[in-house]
């Protein structure tokens, strides 16, 4: 048992949004268990995270590092990974080129039609993913965004969906998301950051097709554009869309995720909402509702512990005493 007066103890939280692509998680499988535990203590479970979802890494070092989660090695979240994202041709991102060594990004051979791009996906699945990861708008360039041709998106979503993934999408703009709404991915994995044309015509669409979205705002949070980003987010919800929680923490390497909570407070969600988004929305969306996302009989003993109700301070979702998962306790404040 665990004495904590005046906290509030509340289903464990999800991160849908993650990266393992620093450089202090290569060779995972060999690095000093301490050592791993305290970069994944530091950059997800002090926060409260006890299920996180990475959105692009190389897979087998991820896959390394979630094997010793899982044997006992390690003290960390579960982790549900993507694996290597899947590019348009000619269609890395331009910070993506900026931050990876050139031998890395010379061998991310981006998939030039259908075909490639169905055995591109079913390679990601059968070499372990839980989720599959399309940029379907991509900023190629400060200011230009490539859409991805459709009948790639498509042949990737048809080989995830026919082997019962997910598929997430970097959408950036309004092209992106329409990329996206035809092909039949399931989730953005971004609020749009170019804005333009993205009415409610569009964000019912989205809706009507049951996409969900993860609104990562800290990453926009120093945009022209943010207020306008956050409206997206606030008549997405209005319509009836589902939001889950992400940050991109291991793409920004600021840890913190207090920031994302106030862009969320901005937006006009709640409490109430933002709980949901933690725990509820992706645990249906993973189908993982009968163990994961409420506090009742019968679920996981994941939980998270809040040193106080964020009912009266939505920053309080920063602040946790302990992180609990499966029973244990894998984060305790000091």
């Amino acid at each position: 048992s665990i004495r904590c007066p005046g906290c509030v103890a509340m289903a464990g939280f999800w991160n849908c949004h993650v990266h393992f692509t620093e450089p202090k998680w290569d060779n995972a499988a060999d690095q000093p268990a301490k050592k791993l535990a305290e970069q994944l203590q530091a950059m997800l479970t002090h926060s409260g995270f006890t299920t996180v979802v990475d959105t692009a890494s190389l897979l087998g070092n991820t896959l390394a590092l979630r094997h010793r989660i899982e044997s006992g090695g390690v003290s960390g979240p579960r982790i549900l990974t993507a694996g290597v994202p899947i590019y348009s041709p000619d269609g890395i991102p331009y910070y993506v080129k900026e931050s990876l060594p050139a031998e890395i990004v010379k061998q991310m051979v981006p998939p030039r039609d259908a075909k490639e791009a169905a055995a591109a996906a079913t390679a990601n699945i059968q070499n372990g993913a839980d989720i599959l990861k399309l940029f379907t708008g991509s900023w190629i360039a400060r200011g230009k965004v490539l859409p991805m041709p459709e009948p790639i998106a498509e042949a990737a979503v048809a080989v995830a969906h026919a082997n019962h993934r997910l598929v997430f999408s970097h959408p950036s703009n309004l092209a992106g998301i329409q990329v996206a709404i035809d092909s039949g991915v399931d989730v953005l994995a971004h609020a749009p950051d170019d804005t333009l044309g993205v009415d409610d015509a569009v964000l019912r669409s989205i809706v009507a097709h049951h996409m969900e979205m993860i609104p990562t705002l800290k990453l926009f949070s120093g945009s022209d554009n943010i207020a306008e980003i956050r409206t997206i987010v606030r008549r997405f919800h209005d319509l009836g869309g589902e939001l889950m929680f992400g940050t991109d923490t291991g793409y920004l390497t600021d840890y913190d995720v207090g920031e994302e909570f106030r862009q969320l407070g901005k937006a006009g969600l709640d409490a109430h909402e933002i709980l949901r988004m933690l725990t509820e929305n992706p645990a249906r969306r993973f189908d993982r509702q009968t163990e994961r996302g409420r506090v009742a009989p019968g679920m996981m003993a994941d939980l998270t512990v809040l040193e106080s109700d964020p009912a009266s301070d939505i920053v309080a979702f920063s602040r946790v005493r302990y992180t609990i998962r499966d029973g244990q306790i894998i984060y305790r404040s000091r």
